[in-house]
């Protein structure tokens, strides 16, 4: 059996526990509790108060358990539950005040991993209502942020707030994080995927934002130079995006970056090497590598070839194209596979890739169309399939029955 060691009641835990249940008994009324009860005589009200003082002692009890031998999850867990019934009957300052005390809990274990499970505990069931005081949520989500010491817990729980500010239509609140996002990256040093995730959501925010289009002009240039930036990310629909086509007639620079991401999606080397050549002091701004840049747009135009060569390359196309060696056509062609831009073989002997899938840079109209025709070709072909078969049975029928 656990001893429980006293503490004082001004402990800041045992005061929100008593406090939501409180709030939680004076909302539900006594009609609530006196259910096991079967007598509904003169003594009801005598048997609701003792099943509330017991009530109160065990949680309090429980909560003290939890404190004295540190089990700070349980604890966590404890005090969520029952702030999550009050959530919407009681004032927004009581409400910051309690979930201040029950986000302090992640600084308490001496175990990062303990700290990211409570943090998770936490931020989902803060995230769960999130028509409810959203913005108030995403304070309270921002609060346990700044409490958190491991960079991936800070990441999960932004992530969160994400969702939040999404699903509870606040992300004026959650945009002006964006303008720190190159900061916020290296504190992460998250990989590749969680990156993804993370600039897919950022985008979708963007793009669905009620705020002024023009005042994101600031989150637009910072998603296209992270496109340009991330070397295994080729395909994206920035360019439909309202935020990022207003930068096409914008003020010079801003203008200049629109070019650059429709060079990226849309054209081959040459043409950055165009654009490298009379803005390479712009490009640096930015802090973008010429020769990362120059490894990025050969395997694009690698894409694009495969795309517009009717499933056939020659190594002369590629070397031109790519501006490389004889000796090194192969070598970027196993890398484009490599990041499954495209399934091919190589007949070497004919010095020609055999191009049999490959992604396309952009998904628009015309590759929607293009699809459309393909999908119309195979069904053709399946008919023709399912007709041969058909005619063969009948032969095969009729020759039997002979």
């Amino acid at each position: 059996m656990t001893t429980v060691v006293p503490t004082s009641e001004e402990d800041p835990a045992l005061s929100v526990v008593r406090f939501t249940a409180e709030a939680s008994w004076a909302d539900a009324g006594p009609e609530l509790w006196v259910v096991p009860f079967a007598s509904f005589d003169g003594t009801q009200l005598v048997k609701s108060g003792l099943l509330w003082s017991h009530t109160m002692k065990r949680l309090c009890i429980e909560a003290q358990e939890c404190i004295v031998v540190g089990r700070w999850l349980d604890l966590a867990s404890l005090m969520l539950t029952s702030a999550d019934v009050i959530f919407s009957k009681v004032s927004e300052k009581d409400l910051e005040c309690i979930f201040t005390v029950i986000c302090n809990l992640v600084t308490k274990p001496e175990s990062l991993d303990e700290s990211l499970e409570m943090a998770k505990l936490i931020a989902t069931k803060i995230t769960q209502q999130p028509n409810e005081k959203p913005a108030l949520r995403l304070k309270i989500m921002f609060n346990l942020y700044n409490l958190l010491e491991n960079p991936y817990s800070r990441f999960f729980v932004y992530m969160k707030a994400l969702d939040l500010a999404i699903n509870g239509k606040v992300t004026e609140h959650i945009i002006p994080s964006f303008r720190k996002m190159d900061d916020l990256l290296k504190e992460w040093n998250i990989g590749i995927q969680d990156q993804r995730k993370l600039f897919l959501t950022i985008s979708n925010i963007l793009k669905e934002n009620a705020y002024t289009v023009g005042e994101a002009k600031e989150e637009a240039v910072r998603a296209i130079i992270e496109f340009v930036k991330a070397p295994d990310m080729f395909q994206c629909d920035l360019l439909d995006m309202p935020a990022v086509a207003q930068l096409e007639k914008d003020a010079k620079y801003t203008s200049l970056v629109y070019q650059l991401l429709k060079i990226f999606l849309t054209q081959r080397l040459d043409a950055y090497l165009d654009f490298d050549a009379a803005n390479s002091t712009l490009l640096k701004s930015y802090g973008l590598v010429h020769e990362d840049c120059i490894a990025k747009m050969r395997l694009m135009s690698l894409v694009d070839l495969a795309s517009a060569e009717s499933g056939q390359i020659s190594y002369a196309l590629i070397k031109d194209t790519l501006r490389i060696n004889d000796d090194e056509v192969e070598m970027w062609v196993v890398k484009a596979i490599t990041a499954k831009l495209i399934d091919c073989k190589m007949d070497q002997m004919n010095e020609i890739v055999i191009v049999s899938r490959c992604t396309e840079r952009v998904f628009g109209q015309r590759q929607w169309q293009s699809l459309r025709s393909k999908l119309a070709t195979w069904r053709g072909n399946i008919a023709n399939v399912i007709s041969t078969i058909q005619a063969n049975k009948i032969t095969e029928d009729g020759t039997q029955a002979m």
